[in-house]
């Protein structure tokens, strides 16, 4: 049986350097992803760390590395309720067209109906339109991401 998977593909005025950049560099993730700042030493096998002070973090290995054209990476997401799920897969295909990169993030191996599948269906979109904007205009999206909490009420 296939696992669900998440497809986002979006084009930015960028060079792939400056979004691998973006990608890997802790001070940039901060900017455009809602103040979570990513921190890894991006070999091969090497563990990766989101973390956002109050905030449930992600972390993982790097299982594929290509600057600046494919990262890819385990997601294991901290959370009481997302620890029971397997670990999930966020594959970067990074193709430079011209003065534009078209970047597509493909999450997969996830659980149907899961807790990562659902957060990350909102969020992917919004983090990638956040570095979208920051690549663009040198600034990133001020929305801050429903909490847990909002999510839960939400969905009662």
């Amino acid at each position: 049986m296939s696992k669900p998977e998440f497809v986002y593909v979006t084009y930015i005025e960028t060079s792939a350097e400056k979004l691998w950049q973006a990608l890997t560099d802790g001070d940039f993730t901060e900017r455009y992803w809602f103040g979570y700042r990513v921190a890894s030493d991006w070999k091969p096998g090497s563990p990766y760390h989101f973390a956002r002070q109050g905030a449930d973090s992600v972390e993982g290995h790097v299982l594929e590395l290509d600057p600046p054209k494919r990262l890819v990476y385990s997601w294991n997401p901290c959370s009481p309720e997302a620890k029971r799920e397997r670990v999930s897969r966020v594959t970067f295909d990074l193709e430079p067209r011209g003065k534009i990169v078209k970047l597509t993030v493909t999450h997969d191996n996830l659980e149907e109906g899961g807790k990562t599948l659902r957060d990350i269906s909102g969020g992917w979109p919004m983090v990638l339109a956040s570095l979208k904007s920051l690549l663009e205009t040198g600034h990133a999206l001020m929305l801050d991401p429903p909490t847990a909490a909002a999510r839960e009420k939400a969905d009662a």
